[in-house]
């Protein structure tokens, strides 16, 4: 059964549509109007070959926050949607990606708890006009809508741009590792039965 979601969402504050295809090609389309947020969703959807459709609209002419929160808070949706009972996932996954002079290494667990542990220098700067410390925001909301553990750490790195970058690259290894089916697994990857 193919594993693919459409989230559509809308508030006073934004309005996202947004389809994702767990067993894709890498592909991505569309725009949220955040050249950079389509940058990195770009990224992902290329590394973890997960298929990502999405129109969003935001006020932005408040600021970029309540877009890249809502798109995250969609595709995590999306993502745990897509997932359906887990049966037969691997569920963990982790991936270590250098970008130039930066290095990010993530570690998460699909299994419905969710928590964010982030370490990257990433606070008070900018990428262009992105306010660099969104990228954690995305990753809370992320995390909390799919139910995923998710550690982001960051041991060096200088140009802002590069450190977003292999997060993103990393995030999408890791969670193209855990989406994965491992015929050896019968049922949820769980001593609890469930997940």
């Amino acid at each position: 059964m193919p594993r693919k979601s459409q989230i559509d969402r809308k508030t006073t504050e934004t309005e996202i549509s947004l389809s994702l295809e767990l067993d894709g090609r890498g592909n991505f389309e569309g725009s949220t109007d955040i050249g950079f947020l389509d940058h990195m969703l770009q990224l992902l959807a290329k590394h973890a070959l997960f298929d990502l459709k999405i129109a969003a609209r935001g006020d932005r002419k408040v600021d970029d926050h309540h877009t890249v929160e809502d798109v995250g808070i969609c595709l995590g949706m999306a993502l745990k949607e897509a997932l359906g009972d887990k049966k037969g996932i691997v569920r963990f996954g982790d991936a270590r990606v250098p970008m130039q002079e930066s290095l990010a290494d993530v570690a998460l667990d699909l299994g419905g708890r969710p928590a964010l542990v982030y370490n990257a220098p990433l606070a008070h700067q900018k990428i262009g006009d992105f306010d660099a410390a969104l990228v954690q925001e995305f990753l809370e909301a992320l995390c909390a809508h799919a139910g995923m553990n998710l550690h982001v750490n960051v041991p060096y790195g200088s140009n802002a741009h590069h450190i977003a970058e292999a997060i993103f690259k990393a995030l999408a290894q890791a969670l193209s590792k855990a989406v994965r089916f491992n015929e050896r697994i019968k049922g949820v990857p769980s001593t609890k039965g469930v997940l």
